[in-house]
């Protein structure tokens, strides 16, 4: 018998804790538990932790975002999936409870909440086990999961045969919880004549354009969300749109990226994985390969293939992660040279960048 998935509703409103508790009381495999406020919350995971949380964010004596940040500085964090009238698509609430570690954002009406939950209730149980799933790959600490994590690709072509054309240097990010925050403080102090640069950041749909606006305002570079076709080029960061893989492809003597649908790559679409595995194919040795922190294993495969064609790849540190889980897997798979706190990321990107491999 699969093991139950213990769900945890913090939610002020009666009609929203009633309302969840009546959609999942019949789905298979799942156990809900409410609380109306964070502190209430806290008191009910001391006697039964657990593996998920459904968070409101409007809430009286400790707000969802706090109770968000504390959660998120605990060892192992409990996923949290926020459900919420002030999330709305693009808001900067939902940017922000994405930068400080929720996993998925789902905006609630002011008004028809109930029938809101209804209409709902597939997206929500899905969410609800997508977050769930990402825990444990975490508490797993680098074992794949079966079936779902992508394996490191080979280059198609050997690295000296891709590389004739063009030595430009194309730098690929991956980041999950805390990254928003992690990627702002990465891409801040970029000189507009830095490599161009490619993020995937787990993300809901709807979100990562606003995402994107918000750096390039506060960036020397241009920042933006990725379409199919756009050119990788100097002073330039693309951001995967959610829900779309994203791809480095070469074309000529540039590099440029194709957004793709399908399914899920360890666990996620975006996956970092994807973005990795296609960095060694297409740009191999030119690449540089940045795993930010994040819940789970995704990008890990994904690194290991880029240093195996060549690329240089560093990690977050564990004291600066938010979530140690995405680094720590890459370097159990000794897919990464350098590990570094996130303030010496960003020079140590540069200087790779600048470096000329000798034949």
């Amino acid at each position: 018998m699969a093991p139950v998935l213990r769900v945890l509703v913090v939610d002020d409103s009666a009609v929203v804790r009633q309302g969840v508790l009546l959609l999942l009381e019949y789905v298979p495999g799942m156990a809900v538990e409410v609380a109306s406020d964070p502190l209430i919350a806290r008191q009910k995971m001391k006697s039964h932790r657990p593996d998920v949380i459904l968070l409101d964010l409007e809430m009286p004596r400790m707000d969802g975002l706090t109770f968000l940040r504390e959660l998120m500085r605990e060892e192992e964090p409990v996923p949290v999936v926020v459900c919420s009238g002030l999330a709305g698509p693009g808001s900067e609430t939902a940017v922000r409870a994405l930068q400080e570690g929720a996993l998925e954002i789902i905006a609630k009406p002011q008004l028809g909440v109930g029938d809101f939950l209804r209409e709902s209730r597939a997206r929500l149980v899905e969410a609800l086990r997508n977050a769930a799933r990402a825990r444990s790959r975490l508490a797993r600490r680098g074992s794949p999961v079966r079936g779902e994590v992508a394996r490191p690709e080979r280059p198609e072509r050997p690295a000296s045969s891709l590389l004739t054309v063009t030595t430009d240097k194309v730098v690929a990010v991956g980041a999950s919880t805390g990254g928003t925050e992690a990627l702002r403080q990465f891409l801040e102090p970029m000189p507009p004549d830095c490599p161009g640069i490619v993020i995937v950041q787990h993300m809901p749909e709807q979100f990562t354009s606003a995402f994107a606006k918000r750096l390039h305002q506060l960036c020397r570079i241009e920042v933006k969300e990725a379409a199919s076709g756009d050119r990788v080029q100097q002073g330039r960061a693309l951001i995967a749109p959610g829900n779309r893989h994203l791809r480095v492809q070469r074309s000529g003597g540039h590099y440029q990226v194709a957004l793709l649908d399908g399914g899920r790559v360890s666990g996620h679409k975006p996956s970092v994985n994807v973005l990795f595995q296609s960095m060694a194919r297409a740009a191999g040795e030119n690449g540089v390969g940045v795993l930010l922190t994040g819940m789970g294993e995704d990008g890990a495969d994904g690194l290991l293939a880029m240093k195996q064609a060549g690329a240089a790849t560093l990690a977050q540190d564990e004291a600066s992660c938010v979530v140690f889980g995405m680094p720590r897997a890459a370097i159990e798979r000794g897919a990464v040279d350098e590990v570094l706190p996130l303030t010496a990321i960003g020079e140590a990107v540069l200087r790779r960048a600048r470096r000329t491999r000798m034949p």
